[in-house]
């Protein structure tokens, strides 16, 4: 989110008191132009003031008669396709107002590959035993990747889809998570932290958070390293009305060998080196906030447990394959990878 507060300006204001508040170096500038009781009348870019005095308006005559006036804005509840069709239709800031037209705050859509109305949790409790001895000392989530830790890059990401509740479950070596991300305000977010004093799963750490205002929840664990698009995750999800969703890794099968279809002991066919191609657990999960009703508190859950009692109870259940890369860093030569895709990456 832009801190927005330094971008406001009243409409009296002159056309010089704007560009002296424009920074014109910073190609997404804008200023909200605002009445005396702060509602949002217009915005202003240093386009719309050259076209002013274009048009014959001074730089003494007021910025009210510059502004743009049939700007987008967003109030209430999020709606993700909409916010995708303001990117594709080149908006670059977006505000959200309250009822009186008073803005909240203010998405920067250049920044932001979407709005996602999900509250995250992350899994990094584990002790990362096949890490040894990079583990020793310190928690997996916690090995650099570049310049950052693993976790940080799973953080930024969900940063980067405008996610902006994070719940981190915690055991291993966990003072040093907490101490470096502390409540997330250093990121503009908000971090919150569930201490396992046993092993839950990763369903049974989920039942631990007390509040959660989002009516979706991702849950992601924290040894992935991964370009998976939320936006395109969450869409599946909502599209169907699916109850969960699982991201999928596909894996091709190579059979070197011509192979007999049979009915009994008679061949009907032959297929000539099939591929075939199958659908691994990504270890990415969307899930509507009631499932939480199907996990005993305290109790272990796992991922695959929740799955299963989705199934049971006749729920819709999804899989969404995951088309750029992703890496389980769970062993040495993960790993060493994943460090070698960042090499490649920009801005990562």
């Amino acid at each position: 989110m832009m801190n927005f507060k330094k971008y406001t300006i009243g409409k009296e204001a002159t056309c010089l008191d704007a560009l002296k508040k424009l920074d014109l170096e910073e190609s997404n500038q804008t200023l909200f132009v605002i009445d005396r009781n702060e509602k949002l009348v217009g915005t202003v870019t240093d386009g719309d003031i050259r076209r002013g005095l274009i048009k014959g308006l001074k730089l003494e005559s007021p910025i009210n008669l510059f502004c743009y006036r049939d700007f987008s804005f967003i109030n209430g509840k999020l709606n993700v396709s909409t916010i995708h069709r303001l990117k594709k239709d080149g908006v670059k800031v977006l505000p959200k107002l309250n009822g009186q037209g008073q803005i909240e705050k203010v998405y920067d859509l250049s920044r932001l590959n979407s709005i996602l109305p999900l509250h995250a949790v992350i899994m990094a409790g584990g002790k990362g035993m096949r890490l040894r001895p990079l583990t020793e000392k310190m928690p997996k989530p916690m090995l650099p990747l570049g310049e950052k830790p693993i976790l940080e890059h799973n953080i930024d990401r969900l940063i980067s889809f405008g996610i902006e509740t994070i719940t981190i479950s915690v055991n291993y070596l966990s003072d040093q998570i907490i101490d470096y991300f502390g409540d997330g305000s250093a990121k503009g977010i908000s971090i919150n932290y569930i201490k396992e004093s046993e092993p839950l799963g990763t369903m049974g750490s989920v039942a631990q958070i007390n509040k959660i205002d989002e009516n979706d929840i991702l849950v992601l664990n924290s040894d992935i390293f991964s370009n998976i698009d939320f936006e395109d995750f969450y869409l599946a999800f909502k599209n169907v009305n699916a109850d969960m969703a699982v991201a999928s890794i596909p894996y091709t099968v190579d059979i070197p060998y011509a192979i007999m279809e049979l009915d009994d002991e008679n061949i009907t066919s032959f297929k000539e080196k099939p591929k075939n191609t199958y659908y691994a657990n990504a270890g990415i999960y969307l899930m509507k906030k009631e499932l939480l009703t199907l996990i005993p508190k305290n109790s272990f859950l796992d991922a695959t447990d929740l799955m299963n009692r989705v199934i049971t109870n006749e729920g819709k259940l999804i899989h969404c394959p995951i088309t750029g890369y992703w890496i389980d860093i769970g062993k040495p030569d993960d790993y060493i990878k994943a460090k070698e895709i960042m090499k490649h990456l920009k801005n990562v």
